[in-house]
């Protein structure tokens, strides 16, 4: 979703402030006040100052930017990520879906990294979501763990479709 995110805040900035920016300063923007809920707990990020070409006219253009804004530019982003999460668990197990609400959801990724993210997604879902810690590199170290502990997975039942292919790049 990260992305998306950053496409979002793109086009946010284009429709409100007639601004273009390019991804690079839209990232910048998402990771020093990207949120998704309005009104922060914490103290509150101060507003990023971004400069870029008028759409119309090509002249500089100036504007502080409030994660305020961040967050109601994401919030159809925001929808679409719990949309997905219950579509998965509409089709899962009725057990582990209840371990799930028990233990919670954990967010991986850069976006977990956004302002209110996981109290916005607990809210809407009604299930403890939290980040997890070095959230951007979870999946790369997940997938070592995958190619060190093969064998031992594939001794215990998991099997992989590609599993030579994989290997040829670890070799």
């Amino acid at each position: 979703a990260g992305d998306v995110f950053t496409n979002d805040i793109q086009q946010y900035l284009r429709q409100q402030h007639n601004i273009r920016v390019g991804q690079i300063t839209a990232e910048k923007i998402k990771i020093a006040i990207g949120a998704v809920i309005p009104d922060l707990d914490e103290g509150e990020p101060e507003p990023c100052a971004i400069t870029g070409p008028n759409i119309m006219t090509a002249h500089p253009v100036h504007a502080n930017i409030t994660y305020q804004e961040i967050a109601h530019c994401l919030d159809k982003s925001v929808a679409r990520i719990e949309s997905g999460i219950l579509h998965v668990l509409e089709q899962t197990p009725p057990e582990l879906y209840s371990d799930i609400c028990n233990e919670g959801i954990l967010l991986t990724g850069g976006g977990a990294k956004l302002y209110g993210i996981d109290k916005e997604l607990s809210s809407r879902l009604g299930i403890k979501v939290t980040c997890a810690a070095d959230s951007e590199n979870c999946a790369a170290k997940g997938a070592g763990y995958i190619l060190k502990n093969m064998k031992k997975l594939e001794d215990n039942g998991y099997s992989f479709r590609s599993r030579e292919n994989l290997l040829m790049y670890v070799e």
